[in-house]
């Protein structure tokens, strides 16, 4: 057995194999509402075999949002539609995880075959959006947020925590919240996005004060038995990564004896003058790091489509679960073939049934002559 495919338990969760989905939006949702679209999609990435399936981005509130497509779990009717993707991840073997997000000043932008820059002023389906300090991002997101006032603050927190009670309502197993790529939480940490002089600003103890907070109201509400993950941008790839990294480890130690169970490693895009070395696994020697000095299992994504190369970073011991995107996108079926790659005996075992024997009927056919 390749150590891809090997399974990986974490609190009383068990998955089949390393192989995790990691969320990657739809922007599909009518007023956070999921359709008929997200189920499709989500039960065919769960019946591909892989281990673990994190649905898409979802916002804690209406103005936590991407884009006017993305999901939410602010309301019932939302949690309604999450509770049948849910459902039909675990139906095809898969354990059903979701992210929950807020998009700070990234928000209100629109889809990104559509431009993928902010919503004009003068159109209605925009809203006005918040960050920590009243600083854009710049680039194709150029509206100035509004800068959070402790009472805003206190109520997005309380966001997060309504939406994990109707996560777990849903039937999510995995929790991840989303602290990464320059939205909300991610912003509080930044230099570049955080210019604050109160309790949540300065130096990293008060950058790291909104994630340690978010997450210890979250873990009151979200069973010890069940995961509880982030993801992290531990470098930004700006010119003081060493710093940044260095950091990032420490909150992720605070982050780890607060309750978080694993921590999804990734880049903080909070500035668009990063420089980011774009490769094959490129993130995997940061993951081993965060992993080793922090005491905390790691994942990871980015540029991992090669079967070998996922196998190798899980060997290795440089991940604990390997994030793979975009090649499930492309090819559902990606553990199959991942299988058959790694000279895995029967690899059809991770394929349903009705798919399963015919391939292998194939295959034993084919070599036969």
């Amino acid at each position: 057995m390749s150590a891809l495919f090997s399974p990986f338990e974490l609190k009383s969760v068990r998955l089949r194999n390393r192989v995790a989905i990691p969320p990657m939006c739809q922007y599909s949702a009518i007023d956070g509402v999921t359709n008929d679209w997200h189920l499709a999609h989500y039960a065919g990435l769960a019946r591909g075999g892989a281990g673990l399936v994190i649905v898409e981005a979802t916002a804690v509130s209406p103005e936590g949002r991407i884009t006017p497509g993305c999901t939410g779990l602010w309301n019932d009717e939302q949690a309604q539609g999450m509770a049948r993707i849910a459902s039909a991840i675990k139906a095809h073997g898969a354990v059903p995880g979701i992210q929950i997000a807020h998009a700070g000043r990234k928000a209100s932008a629109n889809r990104p075959w559509e431009g993928d820059d902010h919503i004009g002023e003068d159109d209605s389906r925009g809203w006005p959006t918040l960050s920590p300090s009243a600083v854009p991002f710049g680039a194709h997101l150029g509206k100035v947020p509004k800068a959070m006032t402790i009472d805003d603050i206190e109520r997005v927190k309380g966001d997060f925590v309504a939406a994990a009670r109707r996560a777990l309502a849903a039937g999510f197993e995995w929790l991840e919240l989303h602290f990464a790529h320059g939205y909300l939480a991610q912003s509080f940490f930044s230099l570049h996005a955080n210019h604050r002089d109160d309790a949540y600003g300065g130096d990293l103890a008060g950058r790291s004060r909104f994630l340690l907070e978010t997450l210890a109201a979250v873990r009151d509400v979200w069973p010890e038995h069940l995961p509880l993950t982030a993801r992290f941008g531990v470098i930004e790839y700006d010119g003081r990564d060493e710093e940044t990294l260095a950091e990032s480890i420490a909150l992720t130690r605070q982050m780890r004896e607060s309750g978080l169970d694993l921590l999804n490693v990734s880049v903080g895009f909070s500035t668009p003058a990063a420089k980011i070395p774009w490769g094959s696994a490129f993130l995997a020697p940061i993951a081993e790091r965060v992993k080793k000095e922090a005491g905390i299992a790691v994942a990871s994504s980015w540029g991992i489509d090669d079967p070998h190369a996922a196998d190798r970073v899980v060997a290795d011991g440089q991940m604990d679960l390997v994030m793979i995107g975009r090649a499930l996108l492309a090819n559902p079926h990606w553990p199959y073939y991942a299988a058959r790659e790694l000279d895995v005996a029967r690899p059809s075992w991770v394929l349903p049934a009705p798919y399963a024997h015919w391939l292998e009927r194939y295959q034993v056919q084919r070599a036969a002559g």
